[in-house]
């Protein structure tokens, strides 16, 4: 009998160190500061082995071959796990770049090792004072001038040219008045001083300043006291950035500017002056007195004062002695017054050679005298027949209490045709009563302000029946000012019509007396001037000739007219011995046009 037989079999392989430690880059390249500290960490490099894990045979030690360039004030080393340090001070004057190798070997038999490379560059920091090595320029300014250049500080760095390590940053010490100011050449690093408020030769002709510099970016040093075999070493470091180490004080350059004396103009004691007075004061009147001074000590020259600004030329000024006195009477009302004062500027004007001026201002503050009375805003208004309110508005220049509110009156014969309500305020309501009619009427008012002080004054009311004339308004606007075109043809008509007649009476002229009547139909009739009964628009009359001593049959019907006439008698013993046209147009107002026409003439046979 067969008996099917199976049989497990494990297999252990034993791992041999075929795989050496392998660094994840070949080269490392990395960058630190000159003024990091010693103990700092730079960097880690890490390798791998793809031995068994925890063998021997994975198990990587780490260490440096090689450092390149080796230097005094230097040294890196490295611990377990691949990370580089270093100990005592990086100096970038004496090494810009290190070049450090690292193995990495396996503890396998053999062990078996790989390499790779760490390049560290050192970045420079301010471990340089700049110091100063001289200055060019002449150390002079004139006094009253700014914006020159007048002196140049230099210095030296030994940090890198160009970075914020080497370029230099320069401060003013003893400038109490602040008119100087110092610039950096970002070119040559030098110190460029100028004056920036203008100096004052009287208040001192020599100013003694002083000079520091620092670089923009912190100042920091280290340097090595001692070289332990173990530990770190013993360095002295300073980082003004973070106080430690102590205080180191920035390099100093004293400075002298001289101060160049020129004619100064004088000077105001006061260059501001305010006054108040009121308006109407009489002429002659002191207003203000203002002092300059020449305060040169090489320059002494003489000046005059002299009146600048005087819009309205109300004040006089004494060229001797700066007194300032009115010269025409001051009216606070004045478009030349703002906001109740009145400025005006005064100069004190040296004699030298170039003259020089001093400029002062006096600002004249005028009180309000109740020298206006109040006055209508128009003098004109329309209104509409149907309507009964119309509104009558005045004012006053003056300022309270001498303006409104104003007390309105109506005088004269208006009982029953016009009234004021109410008759106080600054506008008030004119009420026209049923009485009156449609044309021009002429009202009196007395107005008052507020201290009793009056004017009587005229005010033309024109009514209109608005329900025959759509624009009252209208009308009488283009009826008050007539063209010039307008008049023209007026009087050319007139002249036209005069002529017509002239001729009918050469060519009627006979032994029988002939007498002209104007049609009274055509409403043009003389009107006695009473502004209460209605007017009547007119028209051009039309003439009729009537002979033998007898008017025509439809002229009797019209004789009682007495509005308008035109008449001529002839003589029968000459044929004209004496003509006289009497004329006369009574429009209403709202036409404005020629009231009365008289032509005259003589004419002998």
């Amino acid at each position: 009998m067969a008996v099917d037989t199976q049989l497990g079999v494990e297999i252990h392989i034993s791992d041999i160190n075929d795989n050496r430690p392998r660094f994840e880059h070949d080269e490392y390249p990395i960058t630190i500061k000159e003024s990091q500290r010693q103990g700092a960490f730079v960097m880690t490099v890490l390798a791998r082995d793809l031995d068994k894990r925890g063998s021997p045979n994975s198990t990587i030690d780490y260490r440096i071959i090689s450092t390149t360039p080796i230097t005094q004030n230097a040294e890196f080393y490295m611990i377990e796990n691949g990370t580089i340090l270093f100990k005592g001070c990086l100096d970038y004057e004496k090494a810009q770049t290190y070049t450090i190798i690292v193995e990495a070997k396996d503890r396998g038999v053999p062990p078996l090792s790989s390499t790779c490379k760490v390049i560290i560059n050192v970045e420079d920091m301010n471990n340089h004072f700049p110091i100063f090595t001289g200055h060019t320029g002449t150390g002079r300014v004139k006094e009253r001038e700014t914006g020159q250049t007048f002196l140049r500080v230099q210095v030296d760095d030994k940090d890198s040219r160009g970075t914020s390590a080497w370029k230099a940053k320069y401060t003013i010490h003893g400038d109490t008045g602040k008119n100087f100011q110092i610039e950096t050449d970002s070119e040559t690093n030098e110190g460029i001083l100028s004056v920036v408020l203008a100096l004052d030769f009287e208040e001192g002709s020599v100013r003694n300043l002083s000079i520091s510099v620092e670089n923009e970016t912190p100042y920091f040093s280290c340097v090595v006291k001692e070289q332990p075999p173990r530990g770190p070493w013993k360095v002295d470091y300073f980082d003004s950035s973070s106080g430690q180490g102590g205080v180191v004080r920035s390099p100093m350059e004293k400075i002298s500017v001289s101060v160049e004396d020129v004619n100064d103009p004088p000077e105001f004691v006061c260059p501001l002056g305010d006054v108040t007075v009121e308006e109407n004061t009489e002429i002659g009147h002191l207003l203000e007195t203002f002092i300059a001074v020449d305060k040169d000590k090489t320059f002494n020259d003489d000046f005059v004062y002299l009146k600048g600004s005087d819009p309205a030329g109300w004040v006089n000024v004494g060229p001797q002695d700066g007194k300032i006195t009115t010269a025409k009477v001051i009216d606070r009302e004045s478009d030349y017054v703002k906001n109740n004062t009145y400025t005006i500027t005064l100069y004190a004007v040296s004699t030298g050679v170039p003259p020089m001026t001093g400029t002062a201002t006096l600002n004249i503050h005028l009180t309000d005298q109740n020298d206006n009375v109040p006055k209508l805003e128009s003098h004109m208004l329309t209104m509409c027949l149907s309507a009964s309110v119309v509104n009558i508005t005045a004012y006053d220049l003056d300022g309270d209490p001498y303006s409104g509110p104003f007390h309105f009156e109506l005088l004269g014969d208006i009982k029953g045709r016009w009234r004021l309500d109410p008759s106080f305020g600054r506008t008030v309501n004119l009420i026209k009563e049923e009485a009156v009619y449609a044309g021009s009427h002429k009202l009196l008012l007395k107005i008052s302000d507020a201290q009793g002080k009056f004017l009587q004054q005229n005010l033309t009311m024109t009514v209109c029946d608005c329900s025959t004339i759509p624009n009252c308004h209208a009308r009488r606007v283009t009826s008050v000012i007539p063209g010039g075109g307008t008049v023209g043809i007026v009087i050319a008509s007139l002249f036209l019509f005069l002529g017509v007649l002239l001729l009918v009476i050469f060519v009627s002229c006979g032994r029988h007396r002939t007498m002209f009547l104007v049609d009274p139909g055509s409403g043009a009739t003389l009107l006695k001037s009473n502004i209460e009964t209605p007017g009547t628009d007119c028209k051009v009359p039309d003439a009729q000739v009537i002979q033998n001593g007898r008017c025509h049959e439809a002229m009797s019907t019209q004789s009682n007219v007495k509005n308008s006439t035109f008449q001529q008698e002839v003589s029968e013993s000459s044929c004209i011995s004496q003509l006289r046209i009497t004329i006369k147009y009574l429009i209403s107002p709202a036409q404005h046009n020629f009231q009365h026409i008289m032509y005259s003439n003589t004419i002998l046979n």
